[in-house]
């Protein structure tokens, strides 16, 4: 089962790939300051997984005057990552899982839909958290079809919240 309402955050650092070089991205690092949301994407370079985070970039302003810090997780190399930001204009903090340590943390590892389909195992299922300013859960959607987009409605309630 992924992590409940109530739940903390994980202590987790992960790697993002700037112009600066790879550094890191604790995803608690708003904890104190404000709301987090936390998407997980299956793969980049995908049709949905770039549709999805696009959107989101259009809503980040929104996020920001909210006080939310907006991180999107997948299992690809902050290399691929960062080509992937660049070619689809991809504003949101991408962090690299390439370990799966958040994916097992969070208990989003999709070993059914994706093998399935492509015959690649491991990756994330489509999800996304929301935490309060004390690293608490408060929102929670895990989807069971990858190509199925988050509720972006019921996101920003909970940002709002």
């Amino acid at each position: 089962m992924p992590l409940k309402l109530g739940q903390p955050l994980p202590e987790i650092t992960l790697k993002q790939k700037t112009e600066a070089g790879l550094v890191d991205v604790n995803l608690r690092r708003n904890v104190g300051k404000g709301k987090t949301v936390i998407l997980f994407v299956p793969l980049a370079f995908t049709g949905v997984c770039t549709d999805e985070l696009c959107k989101v970039t259009g809503l980040l302003d929104e996020y920001k005057k909210l006080g939310a810090d907006v991180i999107a997780i997948s299992v690809d190399s902050p290399f691929a990552q960062e080509a992937w930001a660049k070619s689809a204009s991809i504003g949101v903090t991408l962090a690299s899982d390439f370990n799966r340590v958040a994916v097992k943390a969070f208990k989003v590892k999709d070993t059914r839909v994706i093998p399935e389909k492509t015959g690649l195992l491991n990756v994330a299922k489509r999800s996304v958290f929301v935490a309060d300013k004390n690293g608490l859960v408060v929102h929670s959607e895990v989807k069971r079809d990858p190509s199925s987009m988050p509720n972006f409605a019921k996101i920003k309630k909970a940002v709002e919240a």
